[in-house]
């Protein structure tokens, strides 16, 4: 094992430990009902560079815009992706990129918290509680309200949706405005959204016609998914046998193909590929449904606000599942996928 390798295996294990007090007894002292600050600069803490996490981060963008419309946000995250993910969010100001390697981008990295140090915000957020450098970041940033990802137990308990990684801070949000005098004004939760312009629409809708047409609607399929969360070849052929058997006639199909351009049913049905996160937004949005297990892809078919169905077989629906536009969530260890897919059949499509 490489010096690097040990140092960053080391940093993950400790580094939680060190934080994880950051900010309990700081919430508390941001807290002052009496003296309430207008609030409009805005750091959301959010130091991670996958496509599910960067999007499941866009429904407390909206509550913050629907909330203080006039706010400016910065959002700080790692890699370049998050500059595409917010790219049609009139409140987003500044993407502040950490190097996803700070240890081989030493100086960068440091740029950036010392960017967050002597800048002045009125109020910063911790998007994921579990986030050490999220936490710290927190307690770096100059704000007089910061919110750390810590939530009233009792509050916690009246929410069966509060262990949702999109929801859980927006409650925390609500929770701490009216503890600091500020009223939130909203009380449904949005649901994900890329926010797509009417180009981009109308040019996937144009994709989608020139691969299978619009004489039957469309259901797309993501077969692929990372590590254990992918669904074996003899898994997928079973699923997609039920899928021909009770929407062939009906529906044409079409495969979302990833980045790695691998497909678990052999490429048996038309293909779709690209690379491009907006494009194969505008394409699902034109789909009828969408079907895939816990991935980045799933959440940009929810993002697209077409019905998507997630699989979960080894991370929590709960947690992570996708919720609006109709869409909902399969346990594929205890659900029954034929009852499932009689299920969409007569309800759902």
């Amino acid at each position: 094992m490489s010096l690097l390798k040990f140092f960053n295996n080391y940093r993950r294990k400790v580094m939680p430990r060190l934080v994880g007090q950051v900010g309990v007894s700081l919430f508390e002292k941001h807290v002052d009902p009496s003296r309430q600050i207008p609030i409009k600069k805005i750091l959301i803490c959010r130091p991670n560079q996958r496509l599910g996490n960067l999007l499941l981060t866009t429904p407390l963008i909206q509550e913050l815009e629907l909330n203080f419309p006039n706010c400016e946000i910065d959002v700080i995250v790692k890699g370049p992706l998050a500059k595409t993910i917010f790219k049609s969010y009139k409140s987003i100001n500044k993407v502040i990129i950490l190097p996803r390697k700070p240890f081989k981008a030493l100086i960068k990295y440091l740029r950036v918290w010392l960017s967050v140090y002597f800048k002045t915000y009125d109020l910063v957020i911790n998007a994921v509680d579990g986030s050490s450098s999220g936490r710290l970041l927190t307690k770096t940033a100059k704000a007089p309200y910061k919110i750390f990802g810590d939530f009233d137990v009792e509050n916690q308990k009246s929410r069966t949706d509060f262990i949702h990684i999109s929801k859980r801070p927006i409650y925390n949000l609500r929770h701490y405005l009216t503890r600091v005098g500020h009223q939130s004004l909203t009380s449904k939760i949005s649901c994900l959204d890329l926010k797509l312009t009417q180009d981009e629409l109308k040019e996937g809708k144009k994709i989608l016609n020139n691969l299978v047409g619009f004489k039957k609607p469309t259901i797309a399929i993501f077969t692929y998914a990372t590590g254990p969360k992918c669904y074996s070849k003899s898994w997928w052929a079973n699923l997609y046998e039920l899928l021909v058997e009770n929407f062939t006639n009906t529906h044409h199909i079409l495969e979302i193909l990833p980045v790695e351009n691998v497909s678990q049913i052999d490429f048996k049905t038309k293909t779709y590929y690209s690379k491009d996160v907006r494009e194969i937004c505008s394409v699902i949005a034109h789909c009828k449904l969408f079907i895939g297990a816990d991935s980045g892809m799933m959440h940009l078919a929810s993002a697209s606000k077409t019905k998507t169905v997630g699989l979960f077989s080894v991370t929590n629906k709960k947690e992570y599942g996708v919720y609006g536009n109709g869409s909902y969530n399969i346990d594929t260890n205890k659900d029954n996928l034929e009852a499932e897919i009689l299920k969409i059949k007569q309800q759902y499509i």
